[in-house]
């Protein structure tokens, strides 16, 4: 497993071969749901949108069976996360995809990254699921997911060594920087990711919770999953993030453009 990323450019606009292959995936699966038809497009919603109904009765104590059995039950908490309701709602979710993906898949590497990725989309799906249990309004979008990578990133990228790591400090590059460890005391004891932490959730409490969108239309956003996905992001990260060895052998000496997963 190797991830590098020896372009020279800058991270954010150089991102890693995995990150734009899901871009790609989410994009191609939004092209089938338009353009492939009425009953294409309700049989990907059925078969691989997230259900809460799936899993308890809905309010009035109907129960409702859905195809795939328990194996739909398992897998559309994955499938979800390629699913979405419209061309804003893509196009969105792959720029922070790209923005956030890039540098924690350049940390993590491919296999970690995809993990983590996936497991973050799951804790979203589960949480909103719990929240919402028996509902019958079906969840998709990478958001939950994407919100993971938020929180993952929200670990290190204001670290000594991190793309924001001279944000506040008044160093004026990174060159020679020590790859810094991304303990969670640490995130949570620097103002930057306190701030960064503090403003995402306000946001997604203004707009989720409102239901209430950037252009000003009323929309349904599963703003529950995408908080289980940035918390589960923001405590899980450290499990991901391995310690890299520097060029003489000893641990954590890696400038942040050179390391491998």
């Amino acid at each position: 497993m190797a991830e590098s990323d020896r372009s020279g450019g800058a991270p954010a606009f150089n991102a890693p071969s995995v990150v734009v292959s899901l871009v790609g995936a989410v994009v191609a699966a939004f092209l089938v749901q338009t353009f492939g038809g009425f009953e294409i497009a309700r049989d990907m919603l059925v078969w691989g949108a997230l259900i809460p109904a799936r899993y308890a009765p809905a309010a009035d104590g109907s129960v409702y069976i859905f195809p795939g059995g328990i194996f739909a039950d398992l897998w559309t908490f994955v499938t979800y996360t390629f699913l979405h309701g419209g061309w804003a709602h893509v196009l969105v979710n792959s720029i922070w995809l790209l923005a956030f993906g890039a540098p924690v898949a350049r940390r993590l590497g491919t296999a970690r990254f995809l993990t983590f990725y996936f497991i973050c989309g799951i804790i979203g799906g589960i949480t909103h699921v719990v929240i919402h249990a028996g509902a019958l309004v079906p969840v998709i979008g990478a958001s939950a997911a994407v919100s993971g990578l938020m929180g993952g990133a929200a670990r290190f990228v204001f670290l000594a060594g991190g793309p924001l790591g001279m944000i506040g400090t008044g160093q004026t590059g990174l060159e020679g920087a020590p790859r810094a460890q991304a303990s969670i005391l640490q995130a949570l004891t620097d103002k930057r990711t306190l701030i960064f932490i503090a403003v995402w959730i306000g946001l997604n409490f203004l707009f989720g919770a409102s239901g209430l969108s950037m252009s000003g239309q009323a929309v349904s956003i599963a703003w529950e999953a995408h908080l289980g996905g940035f918390l589960s992001g923001l405590l899980l990260f450290g499990f991901f993030d391995p310690v890299k060895p520097s060029a003489s052998g000893g641990p954590g000496n890696v400038g942040y453009g050179d390391w491998r997963g």
